[in-house]
């Protein structure tokens, strides 16, 4: 069973230092992809923007600059409110979007509750998907002392 850790919130899209407008958008955190963070853009069209990234940039990016490329985060102050930035590019367009920073602090707490930091890949089941793929088989009884003839000739013909 998987744990999804959601926040409906809203973000301002900040289109000038004068003037933003508010964009309603969705925190989501699945433990069945643990290292993300998946953000949705409810901007009045019938097709949300959606925007998946490291939880380890966000996480960071309440404390201190972080990211490079598409996606950028960093914290700040706007008229006295702690607030965290973050700059997303992509081939459609550049947006700058403003979040409260005790709002997504909040909600990556919750995250990191259920999946501690470290603790991402205990949550893919891999070790125990290699030691089902790596588990011997009947076949492999055939396959290591199988009725295969011996490439060796018995009587010394090359």
């Amino acid at each position: 069973m998987h744990t999804v850790v959601e926040r409906e919130l809203e973000l301002n899209l900040v289109l000038s230092p004068e003037r933003s407008i508010p964009v309603p958008a969705r925190l989501t955190y699945r433990t069945d992809d643990p290292y993300a963070v998946h953000i949705t853009f409810h901007i009045g069209s019938d097709n949300p923007v959606k925007w998946t990234f490291a939880r380890e940039l966000l996480v960071e990016g309440v404390f201190r600059p972080c990211g490079h490329g598409d996606v950028r985060i960093w914290p700040t102050k706007v008229e006295g409110r702690s607030v965290v930035l973050m700059a997303l590019s992509s081939p459609d367009g550049d947006a700058l979007l403003e979040a409260s920073a005790a709002v997504i602090s909040a909600w990556l707490e919750r995250t990191l509750r259920v999946v501690p930091p470290g603790s991402e890949s205990e949550q893919l089941g891999i070790d125990d998907g290699l030691a089902e793929l790596l588990a011997p088989t009947p076949a492999d009884d055939l396959w290591l002392h199988g009725p295969w003839p011996s490439d060796e000739s018995q009587d010394g013909d090359a």
